[in-house]
């Protein structure tokens, strides 16, 4: 087994994430319920939070708070379990 092999796919593969994550950060997606518009990026990144008809941009601050913490629980759980 080639030891070398393994690290060119591992940065194949972080090639390939950054791409995705670049393509994802150009997409957007609108949801309107209840008087409750939210307009999120593709990658998960909530930049307008509009209520009854008032931007409310704290909401939007606190909900990519809430996702990056998220995302950080994610990477450090994803790591312990890498290490089982």
């Amino acid at each position: 087994m080639n030891p070398f092999g393994a690290i060119g796919d591992m940065r194949k593969l972080q090639q390939q994430a950054q791409k995705m994550q670049q393509e994802l950060q150009k997409e957007y997606v609108q949801v309107e319920k209840n008087g409750v518009r939210v307009n999120m990026r593709g990658d998960q990144v909530v930049f307008e939070v509009e209520v009854d008809g008032v931007i409310e941009n704290r909401i939007a601050e606190a909900v990519n708070e809430a996702v990056k913490k998220t995302q950080e629980l994610a990477a450090k759980k994803l790591m312990e379990v890498s290490q089982l």
